[in-house]
């Protein structure tokens, strides 16, 4: 069982960071890596030729007849790999980590179909995301994985004991420059007397405000790689909601929201905090059926959410985390559905 590890350019990137730790779950499930060692090389040119050498290297001693674990998007190098194990023979898995026609940045959706559903069994984020493959017409088995990991060598303590006071922090993590979040700001219009916003990531623009800085309820704390973020945010919850809007998650990015696990949500799990997400967002269930959390259909009704919880109700989310938070912690989620989909290989 082989994968090829590849450069990984920012480290900033929480795209970047879910691939690596799949690596860390395919090693530990015994897969091998067949290309240069995993790193990050900014600069891009660089990179690709570092890719490129590696990945070809790799290519041509990847056995006959062997199983292969691809990632999803991989788009300079995908065709060369997936010629060489259909030449060699082999099985493919790939892991999805995003569909971009889905995200509304490509056109043609069985262009891109064609370069995930020639594996031999494909891994998507959840229920939503695989019905939407098996409603264009995807014949080869599907995995559902529920939600990705966050690899990380010690788990972050630094939320475990927060008081209980009736004013809660509120995390968000991500970048702040392509419009994917810019209902941010109008969080300061919102009834908002019982949570603070705290921002985390890079692109933030204090001009954006919507208040007065004194009056604002919003709280920029800064960037931080993604190895490292996990040990800097100081919240009570951490906020999955994308796009303009604050009635509802709008837009190719927000209505993404109905297909994809966002990164950040196993971030937030990582650092021991139950998770506010949009009740339309695929996670959503997940969320829900695990009691990880609150569901709110309108940003507008959070203030009046977070108001009527008990300590009781916050308590029992925070234990339900702190399960989630070691199996994120371990790789375990992706473990749990690459072994299914070698299970299906074999049978």
């Amino acid at each position: 069982m082989y994968y090829i590890s590849r450069n990984y350019k920012s480290i900033f990137n929480a795209a970047g960071k879910a691939k690596t730790d799949c690596e860390v779950s395919l090693e530990a499930l015994g897969f091998k890596n067949l290309g240069f060692k995993q790193s990050t090389i900014p600069n891009s040119a660089i990179g690709t030729i570092k890719n490129f050498f590696g990945i070809t290297i790799a290519l041509l001693r990847l056995p006959f007849k062997s199983t292969i674990c691809t990632q999803y998007p991989n788009n300079k190098f995908r065709k060369l790999i997936l010629f060489f194990a259909k030449i060699k023979k082999c099985k493919i898995i790939t892991i999805v980590h995003d569909v971009r026609s889905l995200k509304g940045r490509v056109k043609d959706v069985e262009k891109e179909l064609s370069k995930i559903v020639c594996s031999d069994v494909i891994i998507v984020h959840n229920e939503s995301m695989k019905e939407w493959f098996l409603v264009q017409g995807t014949t080869i088995p599907i995995v559902v994985l529920g939600i990705f990991d966050y690899v990380s060598e010690q788990v972050p303590r630094q939320n475990n004991e927060r008081p209980f006071n009736g004013v809660f922090d509120v995390a968000y993590a991500g970048g702040f420059g392509d419009g994917k979040n810019a209902y941010i700001f109008e969080m300061d219009l919102l009834e908002n007397d019982n949570f603070n916003l705290k921002l985390y990531g890079v692109g933030f623009d204090a001009n954006k405000r919507k208040v007065d800085e004194k009056q604002s309820k919003i709280f920029y704390q800064g960037a931080y790689p993604s190895n490292e973020i996990a040990y800097k945010i100081e919240s009570d919850f951490g906020l999955v909601w994308d796009g303009i809007s604050t009635e509802e998650c709008s837009g190719n990015l927000g209505a993404y929201l109905k297909y994809n696990n966002p990164h950040k949500t196993s971030l937030y799990l990582l650092c021991g905090m139950p998770i506010i997400v949009w009740d339309k967002a695929a996670v959503a269930s997940f969320i829900e059926k695990n009691k990880l959390g609150i569901t709110v259909s309108n940003l507008k009704d959070l203030n009046n959410k977070l108001k009527n919880l008990t300590e009781e109700d916050f308590k029992t989310m925070k234990r339900n985390v702190v399960e989630v938070q070691q199996n994120v912690s371990q790789g375990k989620y992706v473990e749990i559905a690459v072994r299914a989909a070698l299970d299906i290989l074999n049978s």
